[in-house]
C-alpha cells in the first residue's frame, strides 16, 4: 500500500497543481495534499485559504486529503507513514532544486523515498507566482486556475 504526500505552498493551486493531483491520486492508494505554511514565506492566501480552496478542488478525489503543516515536509511525511514524496517539476531550474532537496530529505529519513513527476506539456509553464502576476493586472485566469481560486483572486485583486 502507498502512501504518498505531494507538498507545495499552492499560493494559489494552478490547473498544473491539479493535473498532478490527479495523475497522482491515480497510482497510490493515498495521497496527500500537503500545504507549506512557513512563516518565513508571504503568501497572498492565509493557510486556511489555500486549504479551503485545495480541499474544494479536490472533492472529486476519494484517496485524496489535505493537510497544512508548518515543519519539515520529511518529518511529516515520518510521522504519518508515509512512504512517498513526490515533487512536481516544470523544468531544469526545479529540478535541480528538487535533487538537492531530495538529497538532504534521504539523509534525514533513508525510508522515504521522493519521485520527481514532470509536469505535462500543456502545464510546464504555469506557476503560482505568474498566475499572481496576471490576476494583479486584471488578465484572463480562465486557462490557468480553476474556477474556485479564479473568483479568490478577483476578489484579493479587486475586480
Amino acid at each position: 500500500m502507498s502512501k504518498a504526500i505531494y507538498p507545495g505552498s499552492f499560493d494559489p493551486l494552478t490547473k498544473g497543481h491539479i493535473n498532478v493531483i490527479e495523475r497522482l491520486s491515480r497510482v497510490c492508494d493515498e495521497l496527500v495534499v500537503l500545504i507549506a505554511n512557513s512563516p518565513k514565506k508571504n503568501y497572498l492566501f492565509s493557510a486556511e485559504e489555500r486549504h479551503q480552496m485545495t480541499q474544494q478542488c479536490m472533492n472529486h478525489l476519494e484517496n485524496v486529503q489535505v493537510d497544512v503543516y508548518d515543519g519539515l515536509t520529511v518529518e511529516y511525511a515520518s510521522r504519518i507513514n508515509a512512504n512517498l514524496m513526490i515533487r512536481g517539476v516544470r523544468g531544469a531550474a526545479d529540478l535541480e532544486y528538487e535533487m538537492t532537496m531530495s538529497a538532504i530529505n534521504k539523509k534525514l529519513h533513508p525510508n522515504i523515498e521522493t519521485l520527481i513527476l514532470p509536469a505535462t506539456p500543456e502545464y510546464s509553464f504555469v506557476a503560482s507566482r505568474l498566475v499572481k502576476e496576471v490576476a494583479h493586472y486584471k488578465g484572463d485566469l480562465g486557462a490557468l486556475v480553476p474556477p474556485a481560486v479564479e473568483e479568490a483572486l478577483k476578489k484579493k485583486y479587486n475586480y
